[in-house]
């Protein structure tokens, strides 16, 4: 069953409980969280804080699909500077951590500005030290019983993982039960040589893909641009994919509730006339 989860910053101008409210009556199924939503500092919330938030979610009859944006709070993170490296992968290691004591199972690395290879003296360096963070943020996510999931992302953005391809090499290299990889189908746009579904077609039977975020290339939500969805989700339920797809868009226009409210209509609607609705 394919459940559909909603990237909560796209709501961060409401509080929580709001965020909650709003994204329950459009039909998703979970939130999934940016950390810097909760915290300047998200690796320090509190225990208690913790409990708080994941009550807040779970009582509005919702899950928590996971954490993405992981590196924009606290400012300065950087996975391939050799200086900065030990602070990112501790804070790599307590996001997973945070995700599980919010309950939830995914997390997204995608920060383009946090993996620069320009950071390091050269890329190989760079490259080097970035893999010993990722070994680093699988090892606690294998303690944590979630997954750390490595986002390829367009070159425009980075020049370090563009593709599911390069991800999982990497995955090989590393070889952690605690990592994988997903699709943002914006970005594979960007940075695939084929089309998001025939990426999916390709890697799904692998288990190299663990979650999916749903974006147009305009960096809008499904629905606002020119990106057929049905495909995607098409081939998600012929792959046999059993898990939650994360609206992200970008662009909240005219608003982030509509934004939430087209994208919700528009992929229920695929969902029914492929068979996967609830």
């Amino acid at each position: 069953m394919i459940r559909l989860a909603l990237c909560n910053e796209v709501l961060r101008a409401h509080p929580l409980p709001e965020q909650c409210r709003i994204a329950r009556a459009l039909g998703y199924d979970a939130l999934e969280i940016a950390p810097f939503t909760l915290s300047d500092d998200p690796a320090r919330l509190p225990r208690a804080a913790r409990r708080d938030i994941r009550t807040t979610i779970e009582d509005a009859g919702l899950a928590v699909a996971g954490l993405h944006w992981l590196m924009t709070a606290p400012a300065g993170l950087s996975i391939t500077d050799p200086v900065r490296a030990d602070r990112a992968a501790a804070h790599m290691a307590a996001m997973a951590e945070l995700c599980a004591d919010l309950g939830g199972a995914i997390l997204v690395h995608g920060s383009p500005e946090q993996r620069d290879l320009a950071h390091a003296p050269n890329p190989e360096i760079a490259r080097e030290t970035a893999a010993r963070c990722f070994a680093r943020a699988g090892a606690a996510a294998e303690a944590a019983g979630v997954t750390y999931c490595l986002e390829p992302l367009a070159p425009v953005l980075t020049g370090y993982l563009n593709t599911v391809a390069e991800c999982a090499a990497l995955l090989d290299q590393i070889a952690s039960p605690g990592l994988s990889a997903m699709l943002d189908t914006s970005a594979a746009a960007g940075g695939e040589t084929e089309p998001p579904d025939a990426v999916l077609a390709r890697w799904l039977p692998t288990g190299r893909i663990s979650h999916v975020h749903l974006n147009d290339p305009n960096r809008r939500a499904p629905g606002q641009g020119r990106m057929q969805f049905g495909p995607v989700m098409q081939r998600l339920l012929s792959g046999g994919y059993d898990g939650f797809v994360s609206v992200e868009p970008f662009v909240y226009q005219p608003s982030g509730e509509a934004t939430a409210a087209v994208a919700a209509g528009y992929l229920r609607g695929i969902l029914e006339s492929i068979g996967d609705a609830q």
